[in-house]
């Protein structure tokens, strides 16, 4: 009776997930859970190119911060370089593509372990990387490469990779002639959304059937203004990818940090620890900029540590990295952001392990060694905690504090060393794991060692979960970054 029982109630889940009708309301939106893929999967990659890679200076903003902002650093550079009637527009026969090769991006971006991919369709320029019938004159089919960029990549990506594809895609655009208009009445009228942005969203997950949306260009309109929860809900519905879409939380003014799938609450954002929704770290190679600049220094980019770091953190506290590259206007990835994913991967290709398909443990970082952060991975048979230090630790000798470790049953090893480690309980709490003397060559990676800790005792947390150190009602703005060298 009591497996009669439970099969039933499996198969009435089972029929009212399949069955499942969300509403166009918040309540019933938030109410979907995120498919288990995503958080699985832990990094992502992100792409940023459009018209802005011709002039590749400044950052992917160049347009408005020309135009409108009139930032002199951008003014004196367009003087100096440009006849004096040089538009933007101009710029769009230039962007020429004629390196861009799909399936060498593709396997450019798999080498760096990444589950998933988000390209952007277009910016707050407008211009779409295919071939949109409500973008006449200004995509990459009319003008430019002449080529659908976004079809050519999510066919190499779904053919040659396990990675899962997503479009970025701008709300608004910052001098459409729709949009202007609209915003001059105070968004009482909404002719951009129903003829322009709105048609955009339908047109792309038809066509290119993304696995990931990703919203932007938000906040220049409320969530009703851009019928975010109407589409959404059709999303969710009624769309040939409703059963595996995932979506961020830019639907509108004051939405982010509240409302969608993933939290993202600004660029760049890793709140160092636990927060009670899973989000992302959208976050850059190039410290300044989503856009490839020409003139970035190499002190611009992350070093591997860095970038590593940022990972780690990401990853304990429950969130995924999504980590962009800018391309150049020819369709070349940077060696330089080239032989970093590449690191990236080998490094997984270890300790991957510890990242992917884990989730946070008790604790994120270790009460005493700020250099450990944790992970944790149960299955039906084991508890595996992983304790990923940041830097090899000095004289051979790793303390950690917030481990309850077993005389009977706790087994350490190091990912990538063959074998078992030694450790002692410490005095007070926690253990100290002996280290072998390995010549640099010896070392299973480069960066962030990860120490393997099972049979530990199983103790609750005391203190209890902290909330995000920032004002929800009012995010960072979501494009912020410190531009000290174009002001």
């Amino acid at each position: 009776m009591a497996a009669v029982m439970i099969t039933f109630l499996f198969q009435f889940l089972f029929f009212v997930d399949c069955y499942a009708k969300y509403d166009p309301t918040w309540k019933s939106i938030d109410s979907r859970p995120i498919p288990s893929w995503y958080d699985e999967s832990k990094l992502g990659i992100f792409v940023h190119w459009g018209v802005f890679s011709v002039p590749s200076y400044s950052s992917e903003w160049f347009w408005e911060n020309w135009q409108h902002q009139k930032l002199p650093g951008i003014e004196e550079f367009m003087r100096e370089n440009y006849k004096p009637d040089f538009t933007y527009q101009d710029f769009a026969k230039d962007f020429s593509a004629e390196f861009f090769i799909a399936d060498q991006w593709a396997d450019i971006f798999n080498s760096s372990g990444a589950r998933y991919l988000v390209f952007v369709s277009k910016h707050h320029e407008g211009y779409s990387n295919y071939a949109s019938r409500y973008s006449f004159g200004w995509n990459s089919m009319d003008v430019g490469p002449k080529r659908d960029i976004i079809g050519e990549l999510a066919e190499s990506i779904k053919e040659r990779t396990n990675m899962h594809f997503g479009l970025y895609h701008s709300q608004y655009e910052w001098f459409n002639p729709l949009f202007l208009k609209d915003k001059a009445t105070n968004l009482t009228t909404d002719d951009f959304v129903k003829f322009k942005t709105l048609p955009e969203w339908y047109e792309i997950t038809n066509r290119y059937l993304p696995e990931i949306l990703w919203s932007d260009g938000d906040w220049e309109g409320t969530d009703e203004y851009w019928k975010a929860k109407e589409f959404i809900a059709w999303l969710y519905n009624d769309s040939p990818v409703k059963d595996t879409i995932v979506i961020n939380d830019r639907w509108g003014n004051g939405i982010g940090c509240k409302h969608g799938g993933f939290f993202t609450c600004g660029d760049r954002f890793n709140p160092g620890h636990l927060i009670n929704h899973k989000w992302e770290n959208a976050m850059t190679l190039d410290k300044y900029s989503w856009g490839y600049r020409r003139n970035a220094r190499l002190s611009d980019y992350l070093t591997m540590d860095q970038l590593i770091e940022t990972f780690v953190k990401t990853v304990s506290c429950g969130g995924n990295m999504l980590l962009n590259v800018g391309p150049r206007h020819d369709g070349i990835i940077d060696p330089l952001m080239q032989d970093k994913l590449a690191k990236l991967g080998q490094w997984l290709s270890v300790n991957g392990e510890a990242i992917f398909s884990t989730r946070p443990w008790t604790y994120q970082n270790d009460s005493i060694n700020g250099d450990v952060w944790y992970t944790n991975r149960i299955t039906e048979d084991q508890n595996i905690v992983y304790a990923i230090s940041l830097s090899w630790p000095r004289n051979n000798s790793l303390y950690l504090h917030s481990p309850f470790p077993s005389k009977q049953t706790t087994v350490v090893s190091l990912l990538g060393y063959q074998h078992k480690l030694s450790w002692a309980p410490a005095v007070g709490q926690g253990m100290i794991i002996s280290l072998p003397s390995l010549a640099p060559s010896e070392l299973p990676c480069q960066w962030a060692w990860v120490f393997q800790l099972e049979g530990l005792i199983q103790k609750q947390r005391k203190e209890p979960m902290r909330m995000p150190k920032f004002n929800v009602n009012k995010p960072p703005h979501p494009h912020y970054w410190p531009d000290v060298s174009y002001t």
